[in-house]
């Protein structure tokens, strides 16, 4: 328990410097844990730039997918996004949504949390709204979402399994989610296992594959998809700050994977109990 707090309080101390760089810095990072990498292309992160409402003061270039895009929202949904960031997937939401739906951002660290608010006052979106707290716990009402959305958060948490819970209690029946995350197929090297920057940098605290997708069926969730499944390449100027060069190359010539995928998964319709025995054959 106590070694989960501790994960916690790093992913606020390290977010909170994340909100604070510049779109750049964090796209050449893995998931912004640090500008680390020389490369000019994204580690992580798909291109929002040609879909409908997106601002490009509310990306910070942190996502491992486009959640939205899958997630099927409608007009007058009720959408929530986990680890909202500065809430560029909640304006793209919100342009699904339209005026008549409301969009409500869930975020753990304070600064992002405030640089969404301002985001959201200059666009004048009076539909959308963040909510500080822990997405282990989240501070929604039951069974009041139609949609959920998140991307690249999951793996963040120490306990996935208390955030899986959470999404199904929250979603109405026949609700759906649609969620991006980082997922492994083998073992990660000890030393990106274990290094905290690493976790805060969403690879080491991503979880295999098989794992992931099991949490989603045993809390109760049916016509589990995989809409669509990338590899991320770590570049090797990140990998040398974990592995020595001969390792570097076992890591890469192995049978390890780190993968973004994105999830579909709908919340059963609660079928209501029959009468007393005999009166449904009257």
């Amino acid at each position: 328990m106590e070694e989960n707090e501790k994960l916690k309080e790093l992913v606020k101390e390290k977010y909170s410097e994340i909100a604070l760089q510049d779109k750049d810095t964090n796209a050449a990072s893995c998931c912004g844990a640090g500008g680390c990498s020389t490369e000019v292309y994204n580690i992580m992160t798909d291109d929002y730039t040609e879909i409908e409402g997106y601002i490009p003061d509310a990306d910070l270039g942190l996502g491992c997918g486009l959640p939205t895009q899958f997630a099927m929202i409608k007009a007058g949904d009720v959408v929530i996004d986990l680890g909202s960031g500065a809430g560029n997937d909640c304006f793209i939401a919100r342009k699904e949504t339209g005026e008549t739906g409301k969009v409500i951002g869930i975020d753990f660290t304070p600064a992002m949390i405030e640089k969404a608010r301002i985001n959201a006052e200059k666009l004048g979106y009076h539909n959308v709204e963040f909510r500080q707290g822990d997405i282990e716990k989240m501070p929604i009402t039951s069974g009041v979402a139609d949609v959920i959305v998140s991307n690249c958060v999951l793996n963040l948490v120490p306990n996935k399994d208390a955030v899986i819970k959470e999404i199904f209690r929250v979603l109405k029946p026949n609700g759906h989610f649609s969620i991006s995350d980082v997922v492994l197929i083998g073992e990660l090297p000890d030393a990106l296992r274990m290094d905290a920057e690493m976790y805060a940098g969403c690879v080491a605290g991503a979880i295999q594959k098989e794992t992931y997708l099991n949490l989603i069926n045993d809390n109760g969730f049916h016509n589990v998809t995989v809409q669509k499944e990338k590899p991320i390449i770590i570049p090797d100027d990140i990998l040398s700050k974990y592995l020595l060069p001969q390792e570097i190359e076992s890591f890469k010539s192995g049978n390890t994977g780190i993968f973004s995928v994105t999830v579909f998964a709908e919340k059963p319709e609660v079928k209501q109990a029959c009468c007393p025995p005999g009166c449904c054959d009257q």
